[in-house]
């Protein structure tokens, strides 16, 4: 049968769209509805510009994604990271700049964890993990562990959260919750010595448990020996190339103690994904996407770290 005298009947053309599935577009759907009714029976003001009836508006949702649609190597402004040579101890690579919404977003996330503005934060985290990471293949990731005290005041993690839905959009991810802080009374640090309690010691000078407003030498004081890997969880990273996972990175003390804590279980710390980063790459403009020092492409796999810690 010749085809030109007898085509195959048409076919419904394919376009690609936002979901491939029936299911995933009414699960879309109705959750667009459930905050629609919440909207009335409890309304909401978006935490970035204080528009009615929506958690994150539309506009501010575009502009977050915007801020975190080109992923770059953030180590060069975490002076934890840097050795004294200018060498890199530990590459990291953020989604975006702690600015404007993004940053507004993500401190109302941390405060109060709302699932539109986890939806939206999860997706540019996402973002990140697949420019640092190709897509998680091969690498264990490992959430940054969230103090007791935080823990409590806020009732959830806000790393493990973001990292929960960006495994939504990334399937396959291997995620291993294995490091935890010492934070007990009377728990033993490297060396012997005690802990500070929660309510005494270092959490007293830094009015809480946080680190906002300290410097990089009370950050890497308050940090030091402060982490551990899980009961149990040694034999899960021991040998494993392992990328640390973390929301915001300052001064990079945080994520260098978590990478001193795998690196004593034995685990391959490869470099750290963050959904922001306080400081922008030197001399690079924030709208501008960033290759990293020296040029060199943000791929964590292609540039391991200088030297272990």
């Amino acid at each position: 049968m010749d085809p030109d005298l007898h085509p195959p009947p048409p076919w419904a053309a394919l376009h690609r769209g936002q979901h491939t599935a029936a299911l995933l577009r009414l699960a879309d759907w109705l959750s667009s509805a459930a905050a629609d009714l919440l909207a009335l029976a409890a309304p909401v003001d978006c935490v970035c510009c204080g528009a009615e009836d929506r958690t994150l508006c539309p506009s501010c949702g575009s502009r977050i994604r915007r801020l975190t649609r080109q992923p770059f190597r953030a180590e060069s402004g975490a002076p934890a990271l840097m050795d004294v040579d200018g060498s890199i101890m530990l590459p990291v690579v953020a989604a975006g700049v702690y600015r404007d919404e993004l940053a507004q977003g993500l401190l109302s996330f941390k405060r109060h964890g709302q699932h539109q503005l986890g939806r939206s934060l999860g997706r540019a985290l996402a973002v990140a993990i697949r420019a640092g990471a190709r897509g998680g293949n091969g690498f264990l990731l490992v959430p940054v562990p969230t103090g007791a005290a935080a823990f409590v005041s806020r009732g959830f993690s806000p790393v493990h959260l973001l990292l929960n839905e960006a495994g939504r959009q990334l399937p396959g991810l291997d995620v291993a919750d294995a490091l935890c802080k010492k934070t007990r009374a009377g728990s033993l640090w490297p060396g012997g010595r005690k802990g500070p309690d929660e309510r005494t010691g270092l959490a007293r000078q830094s009015g809480g448990g946080g680190q906002k407003g300290l410097g990089r030498g009370a950050r890497s004081q308050r940090v030091r020996g402060s982490m551990q890997i899980k009961s149990g969880a040694r034999n899960r990273v021991f040998g494993r190339p392992c990328i640390i996972v973390d929301d915001v990175l300052t001064t990079g003390a945080t994520i260098r103690e978590a990478a001193r804590a795998l690196h004593q279980a034995g685990a391959q710390v490869k470099g750290a994904v963050v959904l922001a980063a306080t400081r922008p790459p030197v001399a690079a403009d924030p709208d501008a996407p960033a290759a990293g020092p020296h040029g060199r492409h943000h791929d964590l796999e292609k540039n391991k770290p200088g030297k272990d810690e």
